[in-house]
C-alpha cells in the first residue's frame, strides 16, 4: 500500500503564524498606548507658541499630579491648555492666567506655588517628616546601644568559676 502524503489541516499551518500575528498585535497596544494625542493650536507667531509651552509648563496638571500641563494627556489638562490659548488670544498676560486659575483650583495648579500660611505644609512638611524620621532613628540607635551597653555591664566574669 502507498502512502500518499495528506495536507494538513488550516488550523496547524495557522498555528505556525500565531507568534508573529502575537508579535504584531503587541507592537500595535503598544504603540497605540503610547501615542501622545497632538493638539494643534492656531498660534499667531512662533513667540505666542514659546509662550504658551512655557506658562503650560508652569502649571500642574490636576488628574495626575506629577505632570505639567504641556506633558499631561489627560482630559482635563486639554481643557486647561485650551483655556489658557483662549485666555492669551483675549490678550490675558501670564499672572492674569495663573491667577485666574489659582482663583478656581487654588495654589495646588502651580508648580511653584508661593510660600505663605496655607502653603507652609507643602513647602516645608517633606523636611518635617525627615526630621522626624531622623530623630527616631537617632533614639532608636541610643536606645540599643544603651541596652547593648547594660546587658554588657551585668555579664559576670569568668575568673572566679572554679570547676
Amino acid at each position: 500500500m502507498r502512502d500518499y502524503p495528506t495536507k494538513r489541516p488550516a488550523w496547524r499551518r495557522a498555528q505556525g503564524a500565531l507568534p508573529q500575528v502575537l508579535l504584531l498585535l503587541l507592537f500595535f497596544m503598544a504603540t497605540v498606548a503610547f501615542a501622545q494625542a497632538i493638539d494643534p493650536l492656531p498660534f499667531k507667531d512662533h513667540a505666542q507658541e514659546v509662550r504658551f509651552q512655557s506658562l503650560t509648563r508652569e502649571l500642574r496638571c490636576l488628574v495626575c499630579q506629577n505632570e505639567n500641563l504641556a506633558d499631561s494627556n489627560a482630559d482635563l489638562a486639554r481643557d486647561l491648555r485650551h483655556e489658557v490659548f483662549n485666555l492669551m488670544q483675549q490678550g490675558k498676560s501670564d499672572e492674569e492666567i495663573k491667577q485666574y486659575l489659582v482663583d478656581r483650583y487654588s495654589d495646588f495648579v502651580l508648580y511653584d506655588p508661593p510660600v505663605k500660611t496655607s502653603t507652609l505644609l507643602l513647602w516645608f512638611g517633606p523636611l518635617v517628616i525627615l526630621l522626624a524620621g531622623a530623630a527616631v532613628v537617632v533614639v532608636t540607635v541610643r536606645r540599643r546601644g544603651r541596652a547593648a551597653l547594660a546587658v554588657a555591664n551585668d555579664k559576670p566574669t569568668d575568673e572566679g568559676d572554679d570547676w
